[in-house]
């Protein structure tokens, strides 16, 4: 069972907003989302920010990389204006920032755990820790619908949460299903399988299923083949045409 929301904003805003700011998050509520998919990777002094490239250049102008920039330095940078003029100034968050502002707005979470290269196991360890720092209630009353879902294309950091954290929900994110996905995914005690939905067959999806975990992909912006998956029993996708694409789509 599925217990989550169905149809995911992509980084908050999509197509529509600068990705993995809170911007995105206003502009996901603007159009009827209170679920977002989003980055998490460390600064250089260990702490959580709210990023999916590990080098500048893209989305925060200038050269460097996140792991070798303190986060103070990294709140500096504008994450906007990249984007669009009307977006300038708009800053990097930190992860618990955002956390926080989704859980004031009642957005419900999939955290993807982004390391920069080499920094797998610290980056699942951190995230893990204080989702559940900030879920405490939740998760002893069993809300499971309510705590955010950790996902990773890195089965180390995922190992990480899960020492750190067992009880923060975990899923495999995968490209192209290897063929050991259901042994990977049962080592590390994962509730779902998270696929690129170009790569996906719907013999592929009913053995997904079939194995009772959840299926979610990404990142599907065309509405025929949203409900084409759907109808091969996938549970949920983040979709970046939230224009085209609403909350209720499923």
């Amino acid at each position: 069972m599925w217990p989550y929301p169905k149809v995911l904003a992509h980084r908050g805003g999509g197509k529509l907003a600068p990705e993995n700011t809170i911007a995105a998050l206003r502009c996901g509520l603007a159009y009827g989302f209170r679920a977002v998919e989003f980055d998490v990777m460390l600064s250089k002094d260990g702490i959580g920010v709210v990023m999916h490239d590990p080098r500048f250049g893209r989305t925060v102008a200038g050269e460097g990389a996140v792991a070798r920039t303190p986060a103070s330095d990294l709140l500096r940078k504008d994450a906007g204006a990249w984007f669009g003029p009307e977006f300038a100034g708009e800053p990097v968050p930190l992860f618990t920032e955002f956390v926080d502002y989704c859980r004031s707005q009642r957005i419900w979470m999939n955290i993807e755990i982004k390391p920069a290269p080499g920094f797998d196991e610290e980056t699942g360890r951190w995230v893990a820790l204080k989702t559940r720092a900030r879920y405490t209630a939740e998760l002893r009353a069993g809300d499971a619908a309510a705590v955010p879902l950790l996902s990773s294309f890195s089965m180390a950091a995922l190992a990480a949460a899960r020492l750190a954290a067992p009880e923060v929900p975990r899923a495999c994110l995968f490209d192209r299903l290897p063929p050991d996905w259901q042994m990977q995914a049962a080592a590390l005690g994962a509730v779902a399988i998270h696929t690129n939905h170009k790569h996906l067959s719907r013999p592929l999806a009913e053995a997904v299923k079939d194995a009772g975990f959840g299926l979610f992909c990404y990142t599907v912006n065309e509405p025929e083949r949203a409900r084409e998956i759907v109808g091969w029993g996938v549970d949920a996708f983040c979709t970046d045409r939230i224009d085209l694409i609403g909350p209720a789509f499923i």
